[in-house]
């Protein structure tokens, strides 16, 4: 239940952020072209808190924290006073209200810069990108990737962290091969060339590291205990920190991921621990509790977190910038952001990437909530990523979005009047529709993860 709120909370201050600078991207720019604002709205339906300005704008708190608006005056809509014709937006030049439209996209690609920026100044910690094992008969298997391959390039792009080699490897969808310049363990550097024609990320949840077969090095788990939970099964049987596994059951215990399997067998049953605590060996009562796993399976757990070894000197580290090559870098990286999620949405409508792997928001709640957990600067790469992709959903020639408004200015431009009314209204209807059907499959991919 904790977990629920944390994320709830999360995800409405990360979306009222992101909605609050592109809304902000719309207000400032209407105000600059002469445009009356009505209304600035964080959120849908019933206004919570409202306060006005010295120009009559009404600022609002408003109850469905799920987006926001500025309203501003049109006369196709409104009635206007006579002194007032000429603020309002469809008085405007096309140029105008093109600017008025593109100014809320543009905004959250400003403030994905800014964010990224702030990440370098307070500085980054990153895991080099070594790899830890290669799926046998995988692409990167007949590549030839071995395990403790650092991966140093992949086609253009230098990588030095596991997020950078995502975004590379996912800019390979469509691709015929991927060259990969890695450092081996004897220090050597060599080019490992992966075939990636016909390759796709068409099945859910699946990373693409492990769809082309490399899982990254991370230190071994022990079988020490290093964290029990109140109130769980091991604090009843007196587990303490420190303690290692021997035996579970009288079956021996080699591994973490071996103990794990064998308590998930036994939910519920009354079972026999053997401890290693200091130099004594000591056995144990416990009765695994049991939740639902994987297919509605029951599965047993204890409330316990194993130890893990350090990471070895020199792969962690941590950049660090300068004022200028932070926004240097907070540019760079927000435009290959962008890049890459204009490339999704191209894959989404060729196929090569599953519509399984669409999110909505309890995939970002989710998401919110774990970055927050982690920090400032993981909180940071959240928004930016969250927000250039508000951006560029945006920027999509739909009706009832930005670039719609785009698409019909463009029309205007184009044959010297604005599209009619008639058209207009029939595209917003078509939209809105497009938009709740897509709204409701991410829902639904978003409740079948559960």
């Amino acid at each position: 239940m904790f977990d629920f709120f944390w994320n709830l909370g999360s995800f409405i201050v990360a979306l009222s952020i992101l909605v609050a600078v592109h809304e902000y991207g719309h207000f400032w720019v209407a105000r600059k072209a002469g445009v009356k604002v009505l209304r600035f709205s964080i959120g849908f339906g019933k206004p919570l808190f409202t306060w006005y300005d010295k120009l009559g704008t009404e600022y609002a708190i408003s109850a469905i924290p799920l987006g926001g608006y500025v309203r501003m005056l049109d006369s196709r809509v409104d009635e206007v006073l006579e002194q007032d014709k000429l603020l309002t937006l469809d008085s405007k030049s096309v140029y105008a209200r093109m600017a008025v439209a593109a100014a809320g996209p543009i905004a959250n690609f400003l403030f994905a810069i800014l964010a990224l920026a702030v990440m370098y100044i307070v500085g980054v910690q990153n895991v080099k990108p070594v790899v830890g094992s290669v799926t046998t008969e995988s692409i990167a298997f007949h590549a030839g990737m071995q395990p403790g391959d650092q991966i140093t390039k992949i086609g253009g792009d230098e990588v030095a962290s596991w997020q950078e080699v995502n975004f590379a490897v996912m800019s390979g969808l469509g691709e015929h091969r991927l060259d990969v310049k890695v450092i081996d363990e004897r220090g050597q550097i060599a080019i490992r060339t992966m075939n990636v024609e016909g390759w796709k990320l068409d099945k859910r949840d699946v990373a693409p590291l492990t769809s082309i077969g490399i899982t990254p090095f991370r230190p071994d788990i022990t079988t020490e205990l290093a964290l029990i939970a109140d109130g769980s099964a091991a604090a009843r049987a007196n587990l303490q920190t420190g303690d290692v596994i021997l035996f579970f059951n009288q079956m021996p215990i080699s591994s973490w991921t071996q103990f794990v399997e064998l308590v998930q067998l036994a939910p519920n049953e009354q079972s026999v621990i053997t401890v290693l605590r200091g130099d004594t060996k000591i056995t144990l009562n416990i009765t695994p509790d049991s939740r639902e796993g994987a297919q509605g399976t029951t599965i047993g757990y204890l409330g316990v977190v194993p130890k893990q070894k350090s990471w070895p000197a020199g792969y962690i580290e941590t950049r660090q910038y300068g004022v200028f090559d932070s926004i240097l870098l907070g540019v760079q990286k927000t435009y290959a952001l962008t890049m890459l999620s204009f490339e999704m949405i191209g894959n989404l409508i060729t196929g090569q990437v599953s519509v399984k792997n669409i999110s909505g928001p309890v995939g970002i709640a989710v998401g919110a909530g774990d970055s927050v957990s982690y920090g400032l600067i993981a909180f940071l790469s959240f928004l930016a990523l969250i927000s250039v992709n508000l951006g560029v959903f945006n920027l999509l020639p739909l009706p009832m979005l930005d670039g719609g408004h785009l698409m019909y200015y463009l029309i205007e431009l184009i044959r010297k009047k604005p599209v009619s009314e008639k058209t207009q209204e029939l595209g917003y209807k078509l939209g809105a529709m497009m938009l709740l059907a897509l709204t409701c499959f991410a829902l639904f991919n978003d409740v079948s993860r559960l």
